[in-house]
């Protein structure tokens, strides 16, 4: 990338790294470890116009999130569409639309941040029409350690 003046280094986070979540206490220092890298990184970088940037995904609806959840994908979308503010469910897509514009030269200016993808879950208290804490227990059950660790529900 010095070589050629420049780019985009893009790493993946978790909103569970921005905030604590019961239960995921591993996960959630792993994904704090990749925001404080990220950050520490750009400041390196900067001088060889390469930027740095993590995604932190909210609840988004794939196959790892959702083949834990009794009733599978449909069942996920629900419910993770009822525990945040945006009255739908985190896709794929939305993670890869903001993987596209941190790629993209309209990011020139931006490096070293954490770009929160969650549907307004951290944005503060309320707005899901369940209660906050509410879905997650039910997601973690059978210790489920994020979706970086997946492991299989014990039979």
């Amino acid at each position: 990338m010095r070589k050629v003046g420049g780019g985009s280094i893009i790493s993946t986070a978790s909103i569970a790294g921005l905030r604590g979540a019961p239960g995921l206490h591993a996960y959630c220092a792993a994904k704090a470890g990749v925001i404080s890298l990220t950050r520490s990184a750009s400041i390196e970088f900067a001088k060889d116009k390469i930027r740095v940037n993590c995604i932190c995904p909210g609840l988004i609806a794939t196959p790892l999130t959702y083949n834990l959840i009794p009733g599978g994908e449909s069942a996920a979308t629900q419910l993770f569409a009822a525990f945040q503010p945006w009255p739908r469910a985190g896709r794929p897509e939305d993670i890869a639309a903001m993987a596209l514009f941190l790629a993209s030269d309209d990011s020139e200016f931006v490096s070293g941040q954490a770009m929160v993808v969650d549907g307004a879950v951290t944005s503060g208290m309320g707005g899901g029409s369940l209660a906050q804490g509410q879905a997650i227990p039910s997601i973690i059950e059978g210790e489920w350690s994020g979706p970086s660790f997946q492991m299989k529900r014990p039979s």
